[in-house]
């Protein structure tokens, strides 16, 4: 049966961030990696906020109406992450998705260090495996 922990259905290469990075350089690592999101870590690689499209879009017209410097990722990413363990059960952090408003969780060790990121694509087709799993073995 498919494995139904985030660990074994998470992305190893999430795009990250660090705080001194222009919010322009932010944007073209989101645009590059076409993910939505993705940790702010620091120099140990442990997880210290959190940066997403919506985030860049927000600080980027403000900053084109209003003529403003330029804007670090420290100045706009969000210091409340909502992360998970690896060994969180995917339909848990499925449950957790109808309140909660992350479409991207940082995975982290118990140290608070990045091991990975999960999305809401990446729990649709983990749960999806399961089922069909689950349809093969009835059958």
């Amino acid at each position: 049966m498919e494995s139904l922990n985030v660990v074994d259905h998470m992305n190893q290469r999430p795009v990250t961030f660090d705080t001194e990075m222009t919010v322009a350089e932010a944007v073209e690592r989101l645009l590059q990696s076409r993910q939505t999101g993705g940790p702010v870590i620091d120099g140990h690689n442990k997880v210290i906020g959190f940066l997403s499209e919506q985030d860049c879009i927000v600080r980027m017209i403000e900053s084109s109406y209003y003529r403003e410097q330029v804007a670090h990722v420290k100045d706009i990413m969000r210091t409340e992450v909502i992360a998970v363990k690896p060994n969180l059960s995917v339909l848990e952090l499925a449950q957790r998705m109808m309140t909660e408003k992350p479409k991207v969780y940082p995975i982290v060790d118990d140290d608070g260090l990045l091991l990975g990121t999960i999305n809401r694509s990446a729990i649709l087709n983990a749960i999806d495996l399961h089922l069909r799993d689950g349809y093969r073995k009835g059958t």
